[in-house]
């Protein structure tokens, strides 16, 4: 009996685990559909003729929006409205904030910046003895790094559960520990707190890391 209460309760939890996240982000994606398909949507009813609306057209209006966007915006003359669109919202004090806030934090989740997290490695943090998951973003050049005794890397530490705020630190290079482990695979591990494990997480043998010179 104890046997089978184990393998139930095992079997219970681990389901639980499998359906909370997915059913989690059926509920906001719905949530997030139906608000934005009611905003559109009234906004279209009052341009289109009586009765001529369907529900489900203000989504329709917003992906095709979406997709538009971005393909004017991986063009030459995109980019350079992007650009000077991106340089007046950074003038504007109250709105650069909030801008360049939600702009980070796409860019971390999305991995839409994948070339400034360019190596996965291990570092000890907050103190000796305790470790964490740190991204390469590249070395210390210049003033900094002629006062320092030893050749220093850029890491980003970013926190759990949250990664779009976090530690930036310099670290001696012969301190960092490099991982065989995708960018993707470690946002997920932090992401989850430690719930989601990687396919593969294991220390790089030999050692020395060479780390990209950005330009």
């Amino acid at each position: 009996m104890t046997t089978l209460k184990k393998s139930l309760k095992r079997y219970f939890l681990t389901g639980l685990l499998v359906i909370t996240p997915i059913w989690g982000t059926v509920l906001i994606l719905r949530a997030l559909f139906l608000t934005l398909d009611d905003i559109l949507g009234d906004a279209l009813a009052k341009v289109l003729p009586q009765g001529a609306y369907i529900r489900g057209l203000g989504i329709v209006t917003l992906i095709l929006l979406i997709f538009t966007v971005g393909l004017l915006a991986t063009n030459i003359i995109g980019r350079q409205i992007v650009k000077h669109w991106e340089e007046w919202l950074h003038r504007v004090p109250v709105v650069r904030g909030i801008y360049a806030t939600l702009k980070s934090m796409m860019d971390i989740l999305s991995f839409g910046e994948r070339e400034k997290y360019n190596r996965v490695v291990l570092i000890q943090f907050p103190k000796n003895g305790h470790y964490c998951f740190a991204f390469v973003t590249g070395v210390m050049q210049g003033q900094v790094q002629a006062i320092a005794a030893e050749p220093l890397v850029n890491v980003y530490v970013p926190t759990s559960p949250n990664p779009t705020s976090g530690y930036f630190l310099l670290v001696p290079e012969r301190e960092i520990i490099p991982l065989d482990m995708s960018v993707e695979e470690a946002m997920k591990l932090i992401v989850s707190g430690g719930l989601y494990q990687p396919t593969q997480a294991t220390v790089a043998s030999g050692a020395r890391m060479e780390v990209p010179i950005s330009s």
